[in-house]
């Protein structure tokens, strides 16, 4: 995969590549939004604990289909309140490693249930 970062404009503002190309040939995986279930079909109580869920449940499907966070082409994550942006971040920085995909974060009015504070989906591929 290339990052595409050009100078003609600003650099990113995090750990996130502004575009990333994929050669052809390559497996492509694409992750429905998760949220703050644990296995046993529970919702997390708290942002924070729904934010770990969610980045447990996708790492685990990156794992099942053979991959890794580093394979990630491109995260979009929804958050309902922007004051647990502080707190997202080092979950997900803790999650992604060195991994830095194209990456769009949205606070929005709510999701699908009222009890979900977050969802994230995302794009995989590998070789």
């Amino acid at each position: 995969m290339k990052s595409h970062n050009p100078t003609s404009i600003s650099p990113p503002l995090g750990r996130y590549n502004h575009g990333i190309s994929a050669p052809s040939g390559g497996r492509w995986l694409h992750i429905a939004g998760q949220i703050g279930l644990r296995p046993d079909g529970s919702l997390a109580e708290g942002f924070a604990a729904q934010a770990e869920a969610v980045w447990q449940n996708l790492t685990a499907i990156l794992a099942d289909a053979g991959m890794t966070p580093v394979d990630l082409v491109k995260v979009n994550h929804y958050l309902v309140r922007h004051a647990d942006l502080a707190d997202y971040n080092p979950v997900r920085a803790r999650f992604l490693g060195d991994a830095c995909p194209a990456s769009t974060l949205l606070v929005v009015q709510a999701l699908a249930r009222t009890e979900w504070l977050i969802e994230v989906d995302a794009v995989a591929w590998r070789a």
